[in-house]
C-alpha cells in the first residue's frame, strides 16, 4: 500500500505529509495535548526521531524523524496534531499624511515607551534608530535587543526586508532632514523601540518552527522591554484550520499574552490559477481570526487618500478552510520609500523601479540614493498598522489587543470606488479589482481617527474576525460572528458600523447580519469560489478539505515586492 494511502484522512496528520517517502526523514512540528516533557520527547526518539527545538508556546516541539513512523506517532493519545515544518517567506513621504500619521506626530504621538518585536530578516543599529534627544541633547539606541533564529548568520539583515520594514515602523528621518532636503522619510512611530528577532535568511525564507520560536521569545521578553506589538511581514499558504495550524496557534498565544499581532495578508491577489479571481489567497498566519491582517493600497503619489486604490496583488479573503473574513483593513504598501541595506539580496537584485534618485528628496547628493529604496507588497503595509497600534498604546497603555483591533477597524476609512484597474509596469498586464469586504476588509487605516476613538468593548467580548457562510439554497453569502465577538452586539459595534454600508455592485451591499454579502449574480460564478469540486490538489474555497498545493507562490512574490504596479 502506498504511503499516501496508509494514513490518508488521518485527522492528526497534515495532508501535505501524505506524499512523504516512508524511508525519508522529515522535519515536523508535533503538538501535544499537554506541554511536552522528556517523556513526550522520548516518544519521538523511540521512533527514530530527534528533538530539535522546544515549542512550549504551542505545547509542541520541532523534530526530525522517519516519515514511516508518523502514523505510529499519531496513534499516541498524547499527540494532538503533526504538521511539516513548512517554509515561510517575507511578504513614507506620501504614506504618512495619507493615513493621518503626520497629525499624530504633531501632537506628540511617536511610540515613545512602546516596543515592537520585528520578526523578519534582521536589523542593524543605525542613526535612524536613535531616540529623541534628551534635555542634554544625548540620544540612545532604540534597538533594545537582537537575537538570531535563522539557520546561520548574525542578527544583521542579509536579505534587506527587515531594514525596510523597520524604517516604516520607526525611522526618525535623520538622513533626509537636513537643510537641503525636499522630503523627509519618517516612520509612523518615529520614537518606538525595536526588538529584532531575525528569522528570515538571506533569501527571505524561514520555517514555521523558527517563527514560532521567535514569537515565543517575544512573549518572554514582553515585560522586560514593554513589547506590545509583533510585526509579521511574512506568511505561507494555508494548509489546515487555524485551530490546528501551529503558526496560528503561536499568534493566538501572543495575543492572549497581551501583544497585538499584525500580519501581512500576502501578495497573491492576482492569482487566478484556481479560478477564484484571486479570492481566498490570504496566507497564514493572516487567516487567524485574532490577528490584524493587512492588505495593501496605492497612494498614487499624493498625500490625499481620495485617489488611492487597492494594489491588485494584495491577497483577498475569505481565508481557506475556516472562511474567516480577511483582510481586516488596508494601508499604503505600494512603492513605499524606506531604508535599504546595501549588499543585501534585495538591493543587489534591484532594478530602476526600486531605486530612489537623490534629487527626489535632497540636493546633498547626486545619482541614486544608497540609503533609501522603494519596495511594494503587503509586507510594507503591515508596519503601517503595527506602528499605529504602538501610537494607540502610547496614548493609552491599558488597551488590550482586542480593543486596539476594534478601534482600528471601526475608524478605518470606508469610502472606495466600486472598481479599479492596475497595470504591472514590467509585464504590461492589466488587472481589475472590486472593493468588497474580502478585498479591503473594514477599510483604510486612519491613524488619527483610531487615536481619537474612545469606544470600549462590552465585557467578555473579543475582536475576532467573523466568518463568511454560503447558503446553499440561495447561493447568498452571509457574515456570521462568533458568539463571543463584539461585532453586531451593540449599535456602536454593529456590522455596518465597522464594515460600512457602501454598495459594492450596484444595489448589492456587503454588510452582515441577515443581509447577503452578495447574491449568485456576483462577478464570479457560483462554481469558482463557492463550489464543492476541486482542481489540481485544491478543493474549492468552501470545501471542507481545502488545502493549497505545495507549488502555490509564497507570501512575498518577488516581482511584486520589488516592482510594485502602476
Amino acid at each position: 500500500m502506498a504511503w499516501s494511502q496508509a494514513h490518508a484522512g488521518n485527522p492528526k496528520i497534515a495532508s501535505d505529509l501524505d506524499s512523504a517517502d516512508p524511508a525519508s526523514v522529515v522535519d515536523v512540528i508535533v503538538q501535544f495535548k499537554q506541554p511536552p516533557t522528556e517523556a513526550q520527547h522520548d516518544k519521538v526518539r523511540n521512533r527514530g526521531g530527534r528533538h530539535k527545538r522546544d515549542l512550549s508556546l504551542i505545547k509542541g516541539g520541532h523534530y526530525s524523524l522517519p516519515a514511516g513512523a508518523l502514523a505510529d506517532l499519531a496513534g499516541d493519545p498524547d499527540v494532538a496534531y503533526i504538521s511539516p515544518d513548512r517554509p515561510v517567506s517575507a511578504a513614507l513621504d506620501y504614506a504618512n499624511p495619507t493615513v493621518g500619521a503626520d497629525i499624530a506626530i504633531k501632537y506628540g504621538f511617536d511610540g515613545t515607551g512602546i516596543a515592537i518585536a520585528l520578526i523578519d530578516s534582521g536589523l542593524e543599529d543605525r542613526p535612524e534608530f536613535q531616540s529623541v534627544p534628551n534635555a542634554k541633547g544625548k540620544t540612545t539606541s532604540r534597538l533594545l535587543y537582537s537575537q538570531n533564529f535563522a539557520s546561520s548568520g548574525t542578527t544583521v539583515d542579509a536579505y534587506g526586508h527587515g531594514t525596510h520594514v523597520a524604517g516604516i515602523l520607526a525611522g526618525n528621518g535623520q538622513r533626509s532632514s537636513n537643510n537641503q532636503a525636499y522630503r523627509t522619510f519618517v516612520g509612523i512611530a518615529s520614537n518606538v523601540n525595536l526588538v529584532n528577532l531575525r528569522v528570515l535568511d538571506k533569501n527571505g525564507v524561514a520555517t514555521d518552527s523558527v517563527v514560532i520560536a521567535a514569537i515565543q521569545r517575544a512573549i518572554a521578553l514582553k515585560s522586560q522591554y514593554n513589547i506590545r506589538v509583533i510585526n509579521l511581514s511574512l506568511g505561507r499558504p494555508v494548509y489546515e484550520s487555524y485551530t490546528q495550524d501551529p503558526l496560528c496557534q503561536a499568534v493566538e498565544q501572543a495575543w492572549n499574552a497581551g501583544i497585538v499581532v499584525v500580519v501581512a495578508a500576502g501578495n497573491s491577489g492576482r492569482d487566478n490559477t484556481q479560478g477564484t479571481g484571486g479570492y481566498a489567497t490570504v496566507t497564514a498566519p493572516g487567516n487567524d481570526p485574532y490577528a490584524i491582517t493587512v492588505g495593501a493600497m496605492k497612494t498614487e503619489g499624493t498625500a490625499t487618500r481620495a485617489d488611492d486604490l487597492i494594489a491588485s496583488y494584495s491577497s483577498k479573503g475569505p481565508a481557506l478552510i475556516d472562511h474567516v473574513v480577511k483582510p481586516d483593513l488596508v494601508a499604503p504598501g505600494n512603492r513605499i520609500v524606506s531604508f535599504i541595506k546595501q549588499a543585501s539580496t534585495l538591493y543587489t537584485s534591484s532594478n530602476t523601479l526600486n531605486l530612489v534618485p537623490c534629487s527626489y528628496y535632497t540636493t546633498a547628493c547626486t545619482g541614486m540614493s544608497t540609503t533609501y529604496y522603494r519596495l511594494s507588497g503587503t509586507s510594507m503595509a503591515t508596519p503601517m498598522v503595527s506602528a499605529a497600534a504602538a501610537l494607540m498604546l502610547q496614548k493609552d497603555p491599558t488597551l488590550t489587543p482586542d480593543q486596539v483591533k476594534a478601534r482600528l477597524m471601526k475608524t478605518a476609512g470606508k469610502t472606495f470606488p466600486s472598481f479599479s484597474t492596475a497595470t504591472d509596469p514590467v509585464t504590461g498586464q492589466t488587472y481589475t479589482s472590486q472593493y468588497d469586504i474580502f478585498t479591503v476588509g473594514a477599510g483604510y487605516l486612519d491613524v488619527w481617527g483610531a487615536l481619537n476613538s474612545t469606544d470600549t468593548l462590552p465585557g467578555g467580548t473579543s475582536a475576532a474576525s467573523p466568518a463568511a457562510v454560503r447558503d446553499p439554497a440561495t447561493g447568498n453569502i452571509y457574515v456570521v460572528n462568533p458568539a463571543t465577538a463584539v461585532w453586531g452586539t451593540t449599535a456602536v459595534w454593529g456590522t455596518t458600523a465597522v464594515w460600512g454600508t457602501t454598495a459594492v455592485w450596484g444595489t448589492s451591499v456587503f454588510v452582515g447580519g441577515s443581509t447577503a454579502v452578495w447574491g449568485t449574480t456576483a462577478v464570479w460564478g457560483t462554481t469558482a469560489v463557492w463550489g464543492t469540486g476541486g482542481t489540481q490538489g485544491f478543493t474549492a474555497v468552501w470545501g471542507t478539505t481545502a488545502v493549497w498545493g505545495t507549488s502555490q507562490p509564497a507570501s512575498e512574490n518577488t516581482t511584486i515586492a520589488i516592482n510594485g504596479e502602476n
